[in-house]
């Protein structure tokens, strides 16, 4: 019943399945499946079922398991693809396709098999990669595992294809050849792509190796992983490849090996395969040519990379371009050469191989006998010489080509593209070793060879270095080289080198025939070398044989031409009659030839020596014609040029001079070398003509090019004095200074009395600023020539320089006698001759311009004798600018001031353009010092010629325009004098100075102020930032920008910028004083009293540098005195004010100005006050009264009052140190009534006046002083003075309630409060010394540390709690307080003492301890000697010592 069923079942599914009612099968399947598991037949018609109801995933599962049940069977694989096809899953669908296929492959089914190879085909050809098609395809071949059973399958039929299922499969199975064919394009399309892909990819990462190197490295992966050339010999021993077929399958094995072979390395573990891979190209490029396969790669390769010695083939040519039979050797091969051209006629390499042949006249075609290919020439039509270059410009790669042209050009004579075609064939040569793997010596030396030869023939002897390498070279391999012998003949020839040169030549004559060319000229340079080694006769002789064996012999006229000068050379040499048989020979030699340009030189020379009577024009015209045939004519060239320079026609010289370089080299070597590599690699023939172009740079101020030349020139002189002197001229004017020093100090050790050397050393120091060195020098100079003006003048100007750069430096004295020295010297200048006049007023009225910016001088007698020498010469000018504006003749005052000196200076500059000037640059210069003078004249005139200066400077700055309106300083100078009252036309200015030179930091710098004057701070901003931008060390663009951040309230800002510009070196004294001002009214405000005398010394040091600059400015020297008395020198204080003091009464007495006269009185007060500091009472008295006599008595003006009530202040102190008791109570109590209603000036002289009441000792004065505080206190309850003043008079007195009121008076008032009035906390002091009186230590104590809570940062309060501490016995807590000064180099020394003694004082210390103590106490004592209680303290810590 069992089998009935399920085969009812089977049945009932079989049937759903045909009807497409794919559940019902699915049931009966389920059916069959819980009755028998295992039933195949049941799992295959699920699994469809499954399938066609859209569930996929238990239909995989079935057919699984159905395949595991009975994986013999095909139905379930066969469902399972469908499954998988439908799905789209290919990998899978591909799987199993291939299981399927080796199913029917065991079963023998060969239909079935096909059909799934051909799916499987299908399959990668539509959806797989090429990869995956090759391997698809190659389940085709004999080695695929199904070959043996689809072998089985029948011949296709190709008229009837659709009669099988499995055609493709038959046609591929009897004829491979299309699916070998298929494979082979896919792999050459796989490799292709992954090659690029690659090689893009790894040339972006870092580090990479070059383009080239990255295709090597991607080339020798891929290729040698390549299967290709497998295919390729599958597809070449097919019986089926037809023959083009298999000529195309050979060319791409070959190109396939040969990229492998370029990209493996020809050292390393890979060498063996490529000389194996060589072997293999060889073996495959020697089968092609010798069947004459037209494959052009092939035949390229067999003509380029052949290791041939020489071109062509044991035949004898005829070449009509240089009408002489040429002799090739058997080494390429001139049939090959036929046959590329006859395979390859179009290609550039078949054409150049034509126009080789062409020229050398070898046949074209191999049925042509010598003997007409000798007679006839080609078609003149044809220029072989031309069709050589245009094939090669197609041939940038080819070896052949680059051997074909360096040898037609070594032939042509054209030696520099012989070498350049030479030297890119050497490096195409050893491109193609180390790609191929070949030995290319032959090749490599031919090339050499041709180099070589153009070497020693290019511009000899230029090359000869270079080109003697390469001939040994050569040598070592082949030393009986004809060539090579011959070369390094020619050398020793030029080298003199006689001896030698004529064994080389002897070897030659013995290698050759005799009627050999080279065997001939061998013979006649050896008859050369004998004729220079004195052998004149013998030499003569083998001459005259050398010319018997040129005669009648077609094309050798400059042969026998050169054989005729030399035999004339050598009877020259032999002298007396004989020189007359030289001449004769000197005509034949020009009858030979008549453009032979060594005859002409050598007819000239017998013209101008051995004519009688000489004939100097027909020598001349001789040399000049010798010249123009050739420029290497040096001798001819150099007769020429001293017969041009004797009628001083220097352009001729110069047109000389460079031809000649032209001739040697020179000028090619200028062209491709450097200016710092060519004159170490070049030497020079003639050293003369260098020397000539370099001083004609040098006048034409070329520098760069002089340098050159001059270098140049030493190379072949360097002992030569002038060469060097004339390069240390052009180094110094070229601004390379330390060059120059060198060259010149090499003139000088080879000429030391040459006193132009040392000229020019002491210019270049003074251009160097060395100004004491250069001054030595030039006196030296004046030592043995007194009265040279050009040395005078330099020594002038340098004394000039040096008084500049010492006024720029602060020293004033200096500076005035290096500008007085500067002057005497010009006018010993003119004293001397007429010539240079306007350059000696020019320094000298620089000088007295600079002399006139002091307003004083400090050795007047001396400025006035030279100012005396100077009047009287510029007084002789009678012109009308200065009318109105310097009286004619002027006349110096007693004393003489700046002003003087510039009046002086403004008549200089005006007789400087009376005397006239020969060119505008000097013209305007000129104006533009004279209306600089004017301008200066007018900022420090006041009055009716003030408008009249500056008119005149105007118009003298717009004269100097017009003369030179391209110099920038001219229009930045207008653009100053019109600043303020013309803003519009100072902008013009700035900018035309702008448009030429834009790159000017002070013009940028000027016009941004100009903004800023006028109110547009914007703009002023964006000038002033591009001045900093174009030098970041122009200061007064830093002054600038403080100016507008001070404009715009950044008062931070402003002050960090200024303070910049201050520490920069340049010049500026207005930015000195504004920023002193600033600083100094910074510190000294009320929330600024607490500075130390460090935050002064920057303040002081600026002034200082200030006041050297400005010693008049009266303004800056009282400041100055005040900061001084801030700091502590109060005694330079008081000089500085003394100087001002007498610069103010000077002033005063010339204008009476008020504003002066109070300024005095302040002046006077200051020093007064400091007097009183330096104890000098009387003087401070003096002082004080001599000012008080100044002041109006009655005023309501605040200056006057304080300044009264200052002066009777003082006056009471003073006299209260003097001991005049009831004068200081008169002056304080004046003093009080002065003060009126002003509570801080009455505050404190109400303590004076208590002070002087308390002083008087009696019991009225002590309680008149008493009175005094006690009224001024509920006045001024913030008066700390007065408070404290109370306080210690109760302390005194014992007055408890005295001192409880004057201590509530002080605790009421807000601690902010009173540390503001009592910047020293004196307040806290007293509390402290209140609380010590009462024996109340430990109160002192609470007092001190509120204090230091408050202010942890003082280090008084904490030394003094340290004290008390210790007073009180108590070290350990004192150290503790001491442990904090460790930083700051004051605190340490401040401490140290009682650092020291609390150690000492420790009860757990021991003797080293105590020991230790006492050397810090010593250094305490070093570090402030001045300090009593440091001296007190080591006594007690020595105490302890003795103690212990």
């Amino acid at each position: 019943m069992s089998t009935s069923f399920v085969k009812n079942k089977l049945k009932n599914a079989r049937d759903a399945i045909g009807k497409k009612e794919y559940q019902a099968a699915l049931d009966a399947s389920s059916q069959i499946l819980d009755y028998e598991p295992d039933n195949y037949n049941a799992k295959v018609f699920m699994g469809l079922s499954l399938l066609e109801l859209g569930q996929t995933d238990r239909s995989e599962q079935v057919y699984r398991s159905a395949i595991e049940a009975n994986p013999k069977q095909p139905l379930a694989w066969q469902g399972l693809s469908k499954v998988y096809e439908r799905l789209q899953q290919w990998d899978q669908y591909y799987e199993t396709l291939y299981g399927l296929a080796r199913l029917f492959s065991k079963i023998d089914d060969c239909t079935k098999c096909a059909e799934t190879i051909q799916k499987i085909v299908d399959l990668r050809r539509d959806k797989g990669s090429s990869a995956q098609l090759i391997e698809a395809l190659s389940l085709y071949l004999p080695e695929s595992p199904f070959y043996s059973t689809l072998s089985s399958l029948p011949q296709p039929d190709p008229t009837n294809p659709t009669t099988t299922t499995t055609f493709a499969s038959q046609s591929a199975i009897h004829n491979s050849l299309p699916i070998l064919e298929e494979i082979v394009s896919l792999i050459e399309r796989d490799e292709a792509e992954t090659i690029d892909r690659e090689v893009g990819k790894r040339r972006t990462r870092l580090n990479a190796a070059g383009p080239e190197e990255v295709k090597r490295e991607v080339g020798r992966e891929v290729y040698g992983a390549s299967k290709l050339p497998t295919f390729y010999h599958e597809v070449l021993n097919h019986p089926n490849t037809s023959d083009d077929l298999r000529r195309l399958t050979e060319s791409k094995l070959l190109r396939h090996k040969r990229k492998y072979l370029q990209a493996l390395p020809a050292s390393g573990d890979k060498a063996h395969i490529k000389q194996k891979l060589m072997n293999e190209v060889q073996e495959l490029v020697n089968g092609i040519v010798l069947l004459n396969i037209p494959d052009e790669l092939a035949w390229v390769i067999y003509l380029d990379e052949q290791d041939a010695e020489t071109i062509g083939n044991n035949i004898q040519a005829y070449n009509p371009s240089r009408s002489t039979l040429m002799t090739f050797a058997e080494d390429y091969g001139v049939s090959h050469m036929r046959q590329f051209i006859h395979l390859f006629p179009m290609t550039p390499l078949a054409r150049l191989i034509q126009g080789y042949f062409l020229y050398n006249g070898i046949s074209l075609s191999e049925g042509e006998e010598d003997e007409e290919t000798s007679s006839s020439s080609p078609d003149d039509e044809i220029d072989p010489f031309d069709t050589i270059l245009e094939a090669f410009s197609e041939l940038s790669n080819s070896i052949l080509a680059h051997r074909v042209l360096s040898s037609v050009y070594l032939w042509e004579v054209d030696y520099e593209n012989s070498i350049a075609v030479a030297e890119v064939g050497l490096e195409l040569v050893r491109r193609t070793v180390r790609a191929s793997g070949k030995d290319l010596s032959k090749v490599k030396k031919a090339f050499n060879v041709t180099l070589a030869m153009s070497l020693v023939q290019l511009y000899p002897p230029k090359h000869h270095v270079r080109a003697l390498r390469i001939i040994d070279e050569v040598l070592q391999q082949d030393p009986d080289n004809v060539q090579c012998l011959m070369g390094r003949g020619y050398i020793l020839e030029h080298s003199s080198m006689w001896s030698e040169a004529s064994g080389h030549f002897i070897r030659v004559v013995e290698l050759l025939p005799e009627e050999a060319d080279d065997a001939i000229r061998a013979k006649e340079e050896h008859a050369w070398c004998r004729v220079q080694l004195g052998d004149l006769t013998g030499g003569a002789e083998q001459l005259r044989s050398t010319i018997a064996m040129l005669e009648n012999v077609e094309g050798k006229e400059e042969d026998r031409a050169r054989c005729w000068w030399k035999l004339g050379r050598a009877f020259w040499d032999m002298g007396g009659e004989n020189r007359e048989t030289a001449y004769g020979h000197l005509i034949t030699s020009l009858k030979c030839l008549p453009t032979f340009a060594p005859a002409f030189t050598s007819l000239g020379i017998y013209y101008s020596e051995a004519a009688t009577p000489p004939d100097p024009s027909r020598a001349s015209k001789c040399f000049q014609k010798a010249f123009e045939l050739d420029a290497r004519e040096g001798d001819a060239a150099r007769r020429l040029a001293e017969g041009f320079a004797e009628e001083r026609e220097w352009d001729l010289v110069e047109v000389v001079a460079k031809r000649t370089i032209e001739g040697e080299g020179g000028l090619e070597s200028i062209t491709e070398g450097s200016e710092q590599t060519l004159p170490g690699k070049y030497l020079a023939s003639n050293a003369w003509a260098w020397k000539a172009t370099g001083v004609v740079d040098l006048n034409r101020r070329n520098y760069p090019s002089a340098i050159r030349a001059f270098q140049i020139a030493l190379r072949a002189q360097s002992d030569d004095q002038l060469s060097w002197l004339r390069l240390g001229e052009a180094y110094s004017k070229a601004g390379r200074h330390v060059a120059a020093l060198k060259a010149l100090a090499r003139a000088q050790e080879l000429r030391p009395d040459d006193w132009i050397c040392a000229y020019l050393i002491a210019d270049v120091q003074r251009q160097t600023g060395q100004f004491p060195e250069a001054i030595a020098s030039f006196e030296k100079i004046l030592e043995e020539r007194s009265e040279e003006p050009g040395v005078l003048m330099s020594l002038a100007q340098t004394h000039l320089d040096l008084g500049q750069t010492e006024l720029f430096d602060g020293f004033m004295a200096r500076a005035e006698s290096s500008f007085v020295t500067a002057i005497d010297i010009s006018i010993r200048f003119l004293k001397s001759g007429p010539g240079f006049r306007t350059v000696a007023w020019k320094t000298i009225a620089d000088a007295v311009f600079n002399l006139s910016q002091s307003t004083s001088f400090l050795d007047e007698a001396v400025v006035r004798q030279s100012l005396h020498e100077v009047l009287p010469l510029v007084n002789l000018d009678a012109g009308d600018r200065l009318a109105g504006i310097v009286a004619l003749p002027a006349i110096l005052p007693n004393p003489i001031t700046g002003r003087d000196a510039l009046n002086v200076a403004v008549t200089a500059y005006n007789y400087r353009i009376s005397l006239g000037l020969h060119d505008a640059v000097s013209t305007g210069s000129a104006w533009y010092d004279l209306g600089v003078a004017l301008q200066r004249m007018s900022n420090i005139t006041t009055g009716d010629p003030q408008p009249k200066l500056e008119e005149q400077a105007i118009a003298c700055m717009k004269k100097a325009l017009e003369q030179d309106p391209i110099d920038d300083r001219y229009w930045r100078a207008l653009g100053d004098m019109n600043f303020v009252e013309k803003p519009k036309a100072s902008q013009h200015a700035y900018v035309r100075a702008l448009e030429v030179n834009s790159k000017d930091a002070v013009t940028w710098a000027h016009l941004g102020l100009l903004y800023l004057y006028h109110d547009d701070p914007d703009l002023a901003n964006e000038a002033l930032y591009k001045a900093q931008t174009l030098d970041p060390d122009y200061n007064l663009a830093w002054v600038g920008q403080s100016l507008v951040a001070r404009r715009n309230e950044h008062y931070k800002d402003s002050r960090t910028l200024l303070e910049h510009a201050v520490s920069l070196t340049s010049n500026a004294p207005e930015a000195d004083l504004e920023y002193a001002r600033r600083e100094f009214t910074r510190l000294t405000e009320t929330r600024h009293r607490q500075f130390s005398a460090e935050d002064m010394f920057p303040i002081f040091f600026i002034l200082d540098r200030y006041c050297k600059k400005r010693p008049d400015d009266a303004s800056a020297l009282h400041l100055f005195s005040l900061v001084s008395e801030r700091v502590g020198h109060i005694e330079v204080g008081t000089e500085y004010l003394r100087r001002a003091i007498a610069v103010l009464e000077t002033a005063y007495e010339d204008s009476e100005d008020p504003i002066i006269e109070r300024q005095f009185v302040i002046a006077n007060t200051s020093l007064a006050r400091m007097s009183l500091a330096l104890q000098d009472y009387d003087g401070a008295l003096e002082t004080f009264q001599t000012a008080l006599g100044l002041l109006p008595e009655e005023s309501d003006e605040r200056v006057v009052q304080v300044l009264r009530t200052q002066c009777q202040f003082g006056s009471g102190l003073a006299s209260l140190k003097l001991g005049q008791l009831e004068e200081a109570l008169e002056n304080l109590e004046a003093a009080l009534s002065s003060a009126g209603d002003d509570f801080l000036l009455r505050g404190h002289v109400t303590v004076l006046l208590a002070q002087v009441l308390w002083a008087m000792d009696t019991e009225d004065g002590r309680e008149s002083a008493k009175a005094q505080l006690l009224e001024c206190i509920p006045a001024d309850p913030e008066n700390l003075t007065a408070i404290n003043a109370l306080a210690g008079m109760g302390i005194l007195t014992d007055d408890d309630s005295l001192i409880d009121a004057a201590l509530s008076e002080l605790l009421s008032l807000p601690l902010d409060r009173r540390y503001e009035r009592d910047p020293q906390r004196n307040v806290t002091y007293l509390l402290a010394q209140h609380h010590l009186g009462q024996g109340d230590i430990s109160g002192a104590q609470r007092q001190i540390q509120k204090a230091i809570y408050t202010e942890p940062s003082r280090r008084e309060e904490r030394l003094f709690l340290a004290q008390l501490s210790l007073q009180n016995g108590q070290p350990a807590k004192a150290s503790a307080l001491l442990s904090g000064f460790e930083g700051d180099i004051a605190d340490v020394q401040a401490s140290m003492a009682l650092h020291a003694l609390s150690d000492a004082m420790r009860p757990d210390g021991d003797g080293e301890d105590v020991r230790d103590a006492e050397r810090m106490a010593q250094k305490a004592i070093m570090l402030a000697p001045w300090d009593k209680t440091n001296w007190e303290i080591l006594a007690s810590v020595r105490c302890q010592n003795t103690t212990s």
